[in-house]
């Protein structure tokens, strides 16, 4: 992880992802253009990589997760993928998957989607699985394996637990596309806006949460998604010892106190 691009030395190979750190937020970035980001098991061992180190660090408080080139992720690599056909090793791929995506989840950092160009198959699992998402008006997404054979079944798990049931399985049972307001409609982004305002919208996004106390934030994203996976009792019990440990820690204290003097709070 850098605060500033690296220099690159002459003949080196490009790294696999980029990760540039400014204001608290990091700027994690696929960087296999050519191949439309395709999540090649190096990609995700990059990804995983930087997220683990991301997590552990303390001065980033929210992450922009982005695609070089023309598109966010075209999902996996098919000619890597079809390189190796045996059981074992499309287990292995798949596990590897499925760990990047929830480390995304467990990361007590928000992480931001931002897309542009084409979100297809285990690309759009990947928007499924960060926590908030930014598209530009010309983005599409889809779980087109099915056009292919294969049915899209590990970006089935995102994708249900952000559109209802019906939506979801008619993306994966026709491959169709939906373009960036039809995804919003859906539930699968939070804003869309003009390809030129994109930058600025998520640098605003994350901005907004950077201002607010990391604790509450990390705090608040754990419980929110444990608490989905819960029957409604449990979840408010769980909910309720969640905040009030939160209440112990000092940024609540302050806010709190705050609000009843009438003033910013001071954290």
């Amino acid at each position: 992880m850098s605060a500033t691009p690296e220099v690159k030395a002459q003949g080196a190979a490009e790294p696999e992802v980029t990760n540039v750190v400014r204001d608290g937020v990091a700027h994690l970035t696929m960087n296999r253009p050519a191949q439309y980001n395709a999540l090649s098991e190096a990609m995700l061992s990059a990804l995983q990589r930087e997220l683990e180190a991301i997590a552990a660090e303390r001065s980033v408080r929210v992450v922009i997760l982005r695609g070089a080139g023309r598109a966010f992720c075209a999902g996996h690599d098919l000619r890597e993928m079809r390189a190796q056909p045996s059981l074992d090793y499309y287990r292995t791929l798949f596990d590897q998957c499925a760990k990047m995506m929830m480390t995304i989840q467990s990361l007590p950092q928000p992480v931001i989607a931002g897309v542009h160009g084409v979100a297809t198959a285990a690309g759009c699992q990947l928007v499924a699985m960060c926590d908030l998402a930014v598209a530009s008006e010309a983005a599409k997404f889809a779980v087109s394996g099915v056009n292919l054979g294969l049915f899209c079944s590990t970006p089935s798990v995102a994708l249900s637990r952000n559109l209802s049931r019906k939506q979801a399985f008619e993306m994966l049972v026709t491959g169709g596309f939906i373009d960036a307001q039809e995804a919003q409609r859906r539930g699968l982004v939070n804003r869309v806006v003009a390809a030129e305002e994109l930058d600025a919208e998520l640098e605003r996004l994350a901005a907004t949460i950077v201002a607010k106390p990391p604790t509450a934030i990390a705090m608040g994203k754990e419980l929110f998604y444990r608490q989905l996976e819960m029957g409604i009792e449990a979840a408010y019990q769980l909910a309720g010892q969640t905040m009030a440990c939160n209440m112990m820690d000092d940024a609540a204290q302050e806010g709190t106190l705050a609000f009843i003097e009438k003033r910013k709070p001071n954290w």
